[in-house]
């Protein structure tokens, strides 16, 4: 019998151990993994045993609720703003003098160019233009100035003589009044205002010094704004491109542009409100002259003078019209003069100035109080007659930039293309209608 099937069973018999081993140590595997993925059968430990549970700490800048957060950022920065503003206002106060000489050169400039304009038109040379507005202009104010001290000189004693009439004639008003004043309260206010004065000599007397003082500086304010009107009127555009240099190359081209809207609507304001006083003195002082008010012409250049300072000025100067009718020519005279100034102030507050400052002075009410009670505050009569203007401007460049930047806005913004191009065009001007007006030219 052959060997050769003996082998065969062998080697069959061999595989057949060799699988089964095989199938031994995969279920052997199985297992192990069904073990090792089952939990465990021991009991969870005691709660006295099990480890404490620490909470990580949050960000200390994310516990702070939000609007806290806002809240602190707008503090800190209005706290930078408010340091700044405080030192600027002291530096002013430092050189208030030659601020408020300036800011009058600006003024008077912004009054006196037109007519230089107009004689550059006709050929006039620079200089000789120049020379020629602002010694006009000077001899103008001067002439004023002098007209007013010379009435005031002419006519002090007969207005001294009528004061003490009218007085004596108001204290037997007030004794025959319904107001049961006795002769005996009359002459307690007399005695009390002696006193008073008698008690007080030596601070009337320190005041007058200091009047020397204010004149004095009054002198020096009044030839630092010359001077500098001279200059602004010979070098002005020179002198606001030399400006312009010293602000950042980022935002030049808006400041560039800002400039001339302010100084057009700086002399809108100086014109609008030289033509306002100019028609008060005159209505006002025809009224107080037709009614036999001495002075009557210096009470109407005062009366054009305090119109530069809005709302305050027109009340100053209407009293103090009022108070010479009343002390001069009796209680009659001074509710006459009383109705003329109500009834000329009524009509340049409802007529005149919407009419001739228009829209160029866009100011609300409310901040022209609040301007001149700050202006006052800060620099006295000088500072009440430029806050308006000074809002007035700032509201112009401020309204000029924030225009600016939006425009600047939409140039870089991507341009749509196509349709959306077309539609797009089609809704801008209804968007920059819904913006709001463009500023002035």
């Amino acid at each position: 019998m052959s060997r050769v099937p003996g082998w065969l069973g062998r080697l069959g018999h061999g595989l057949t151990e060799m699988g089964d081993r095989l199938d031994e140590r995969r279920a052997e595997a199985e297992r192990e993994e069904e073990e090792e993925a089952s939990p465990p059968d021991e009991p969870p430990p005691p709660l006295d045993e099990a480890p404490p549970v620490v909470a990580p700490r949050p960000d200390p800048a994310q516990a702070v609720p939000w609007g806290m957060r806002v809240a602190a950022e707008a503090g800190w920065r209005l706290l930078v703003l408010a340091g700044t503003v405080w030192v600027l206002m002291r530096v002013i106060s430092a050189v208030q003098l030659v601020v408020l000489a300036f800011v009058a050169a600006l003024l008077i400039t912004a009054l006196l160019q037109p007519t230089v304009s107009w004689l550059r038109r006709y050929g006039v040379p620079r200089g000789l233009a120049t020379a020629l507005t602002a010694i006009l202009g000077f001899v103008v104010m001067g002439l004023i100035g002098w007209f007013v001290t010379w009435q005031v000189m002419e006519n002090i004693d007969n207005v001294s003589d009528q004061v003490q009439d009218g007085i004596d004639e108001l204290r037997n008003w007030l004794l025959n009044s319904p107001f049961h004043v006795t002769d005996k309260q009359i002459n307690d206010i007399a005695e009390n205002l002696r006193e008073a004065v008698g008690a007080n000599t030596d601070q009337i007397t320190s005041a007058g010094l200091e009047g020397v003082t204010v004149v004095v500086e009054a002198l020096t304010g009044i030839l630092l704004a010359a001077f500098s009107t001279l200059f602004l009127l010979y070098d002005g555009k020179r002198i606001w491109e030399w400006t312009l240099k010293l602000v950042p190359a980022a935002a030049r081209p808006g400041v560039a542009g800002a400039g001339p809207r302010a100084w057009r609507t700086l002399t809108a304001y100086v014109r609008g409100t030289v033509i306002v006083a100019l028609i008060d003195a005159i209505f006002i002082g025809l009224g107080i002259y037709f009614l036999g008010v001495p002075m009557a012409v210096p009470l109407a250049v005062f009366i054009f003078l305090f119109a530069f300072i809005p709302l305050v000025g027109a009340v100053v100067s209407g009293a103090l019209a009022v108070v010479v009718a009343l002390v001069t020519q009796g209680v009659f005279t001074a509710v006459m003069s009383l109705a003329v100034v109500l009834a000329v102030q009524q009509i340049e507050g409802h007529i005149l100035q919407p009419f001739i400052l228009g829209r160029a002075v866009r100011v609300h009410p409310l901040a022209v109080v609040l301007s001149v009670a700050a202006g006052g505050m800060v620099a006295g009569i000088g500072g009440a007659v430029v806050a308006v203007p000074l809002v007035a401007v700032t509201n112009t460049v401020v309204g000029y930039l924030r225009s600016y930047s939006r425009e600047q806005a939409l140039k870089q913004a991507p341009r749509p293309r196509g349709a959306t191009a077309v539609d797009a065009a089609a809704a801008a001007p209804a968007t920059d209608r819904a913006e709001g007006p463009a500023p002035q030219e």
